[in-house]
């Protein structure tokens, strides 16, 4: 149809595709797999996936000495214009995207308004110390469990709660991502991309 026409003037055009971007933030330390993986899935998916950089510069090196080249840098990224905000794990990583009071205002704000977050690993705990978690259903890394405060901890691989989808680690990647397309996406789009990808459950 030609109802996005009507909006040229607008920077988005297309109000529904653009409302389906998913920011990805990268601090120096960040783990590559839990971070790159949604970047991937959601890609694959035809999803926009956008890499923002929280450090200022482009380049990013991850926990393991992998430089990725972000997209953006927090400064020119339209924070409010995502549908998702997703935190990925590591250390020091986490520890520095908590350190970024702009990203932790938006975190804040998208939860206030409802708007889904995704956590991965050690960064479940970021949002328990934004009081995000309190009385809601969770799972995070199994190490970082005693920091998290007055949440229900499932111990799934991926747990979702209203707004809020928390995952465990690396070896849950792939399911914190495919749980993300499907809140997005649909279940069906889910099941697609990880027949795709060869993905096989266990059983």
């Amino acid at each position: 149809g030609n109802t996005n026409n009507r909006k040229q003037g607008d920077k988005n055009p297309g109000t529904e595709e653009h409302m389906s971007r998913t920011a990805i933030f990268f601090a120096t330390g960040y783990e590559e797999i839990e971070a790159l993986t949604v970047v991937d899935i959601c890609r694959r998916c035809g999803l926009e996936a956008e890499t923002v950089s929280v450090t200022e510069e482009r380049v990013v090196e991850s926990s393991h000495g992998v430089g990725v080249r972000a997209d953006k840098v927090f400064s020119q990224a339209d924070v409010p214009g995502y549908a998702m905000l997703v935190l990925p794990g590591g250390m020091p990583g986490t520890k520095n995207l908590e350190a970024h009071e702009g990203l932790m205002a938006q975190v804040d704000e998208f939860h206030k308004a409802g708007r889904y977050i995704g956590a991965i690993c050690a960064a479940p705990t970021i949002l328990s110390n934004l009081g995000i978690l309190k009385g809601k259903r969770a799972t995070c890394y199994p190490a970082m469990e005693k920091e998290i405060q007055g949440a229900a901890l499932t111990g799934a691989s991926v747990t979702v709660d209203g707004n809020i989808i928390t995952s465990r680690g690396v070896g849950t990647a792939i399911d914190f991502a495919l749980k993300l397309i499907e809140v997005l996406s649909g279940k069906e789009k889910a099941e697609e991309i990880a027949e795709s990808i060869v993905y096989e459950k266990k059983k």
